[in-house]
């Protein structure tokens, strides 16, 4: 081989491993499976589990909603797909939800969630088709959790006992 040849191959190994730890800085996987789902996700042949995801659908309209999260978080180890990640957020939602209280802790780890399944979904713009779903863009499910973590003065109306979840 010729002497410009292979340093063109070691010029483009190297490039090519800068931009691997540049993803790897920006991207912040924090396990095997979300640094491995982030790649596959980047060449376009990342799926999620499908019999986890059913599984996780089924609990989440039984209202069971913490097996609910782990089936879906089962199905989608890797943090990758939006429509996974749009329903563990609205798990959070529907169990964080009360007629006296939002439970804070709850609503911030969906408002984590939708937040990420914004950032995934392609043009920022996610929208569930699911009749049993009261909110299917994630868009309302932020604004939703956002307004349950504000404190207002209508926090604390006696009349919102007569609010219905969504």
């Amino acid at each position: 081989m010729r002497e410009a040849t292979i340093r063109a191959i070691g010029l483009a190994a190297v490039g090519g491993y800068a931009a691997f730890i540049g993803w790897v800085y920006v991207r912040e996987p924090q396990t095997t499976a979300e640094l491995t789902g982030g790649i596959t996700a980047a060449i376009g042949a990342y799926r999620i589990d499908q019999q986890a995801f059913d599984d996780g659908l089924q609990f989440f309209r039984r209202e069971q909603f913490e097996a609910a999260r782990t089936a879906f978080e089962r199905a989608d180890a890797a943090r990758q797909d939006p429509r996974t990640q749009f329903y563990i957020a609205y798990s959070f939602y529907r169990q964080g939800w009360g007629r006296v209280y939002q439970d804070d802790a709850l609503f911030r780890r969906g408002l984590e969630a939708v937040t990420r399944a914004i950032a995934l979904a392609p043009d920022g713009r996610l929208v569930v088709d699911d009749t049993d779903l009261k909110m299917r863009s994630a868009d309302e499910l932020k604004a939703e959790l956002e307004a349950g973590l504000r404190l207002e003065l209508s926090d604390v109306n006696p009349l919102r006992v007569f609010k219905s979840r969504k």
